[in-house]
């Protein structure tokens, strides 16, 4: 069995590891950060040279997710000004094949390789083995994916639907959207309502801001200290965390419509985990099963969420595996 590097670069660390084919080396896993690197100078090749000279691995392929597109073999990161493409990674790494994905696409990958502890299911419904299937990245941005096929014949399409507009469904839903319009143009930034504005973690914050304007007050609170208000029941912080679970329950719903993912829907990153409490008490299941003309969202889908830190290296392992077959 041959054995791959895998590495996941995020907007703060990189996780490394080693699989043997499609499974990961739990043991294996360490995290390098960015900064550090970045103050040198240094990039993604350099971490896979340390860690390739700690660990004294000697790999057969290497694969990378980033946090950012993959265009034409080449993956660009802006935050980090990281450019990376095969001959780089394979020079570093001493490997003979080599893959470069979406972070996003490798969580795609990885479904139906998590284990199944691993996957907390929040709103029940029929889930056919084969069929399509979406995942929906919660986090510092978001975005979501269809997922088609299995094994060599798996697709995961890139996307950027985390800046389509936020549903506006109602007038409090209309006052939202000015209200998140004028806090970008004050900010100096484009002043587009897109779901990445309510639904991402600066997402939280923004809606906290909202729902305490609301009661004639202000509020530049992170989501960090959004979710520990909710946590003591705090009416703004509640107001917040009720406006995002309706406003995801909808995005879900419209994006079930379009890609129909009759194997399930998966929701991935850190805004996914910390919500998961809430999701039930602010009826994210029932908003999602709105009745429409036609009756899909009632009798159709199922919503999990994958709780799984390593499921990006994960889906590396996966993909490389199946590239090499």
């Amino acid at each position: 069995m041959t054995l791959a590097l895998l590495a996941d670069i995020g907007g703060t660390n990189t996780r490394v590891a080693l699989a043997d084919g499609a499974t990961v080396r739990p043991e294996s896993i360490r995290r390098f950060p960015n900064a550090a690197y970045k103050a040198k100078g240094q990039d993604i090749a350099q971490i896979l040279r340390d860690y390739l000279a700690q660990t004294g691995a000697q790999v057969s392929g290497v694969c990378v997710a980033a946090a950012g597109p993959v265009q034409d073999g080449v993956a660009s990161m802006t935050n980090l000004d990281w450019v990376m493409d095969a001959p780089k990674l394979i020079a570093a790494t001493g490997a003979q094949t080599c893959a470069l994905l979406n972070d996003l696409q490798a969580q795609g990958h990885a479904l139906g390789h998590v284990p199944e502890a691993k996957l907390n299911r929040i709103v029940d419904g029929p889930a056919h083995p084969g069929g399509a299937m979406l995942v929906v990245g919660l986090g510092t941005g978001v975005n979501a994916a269809p997922v088609h096929g299995t094994g060599t014949a798996r697709i995961v399409a890139p996307s950027e639907c985390g800046h389509v507009n936020m549903p506006v469904r109602s007038d409090e839903d209309l006052a939202l959207m000015h209200f998140i319009e004028a806090l970008l143009t004050s900010r100096g930034e484009t002043p587009h309502c897109g779901v990445e504005e309510v639904l991402s973690g600066r997402g939280l914050a923004n809606l906290n801001a909202f729902a305490a304007s609301c009661l004639g007050q202000s509020s530049i609170a992170p989501s960090a200290e959004v979710l520990a208000a909710l946590d003591k029941g705090e009416p703004v912080a509640t107001h917040a965390a009720r406006l995002y679970t309706r406003i995801l329950a909808q995005m879900l719903a419209d994006q079930a419509l379009i890609h129909l993912p009759y194997g399930g829907i998966f929701l991935i990153g850190g805004m996914a985990r910390a919500m998961t409490p809430h999701f039930a008490r602010f009826g994210l299941g029932p908003t999602f099963r709105e009745p429409r003309r036609v009756d899909l969202l009632q009798t159709a889908f199922s919503i999990t969420v994958v709780e799984d830190d390593y499921a990006a290296l994960t889906g590396c392992a996966a993909y490389l595996a199946a590239q090499t077959v």
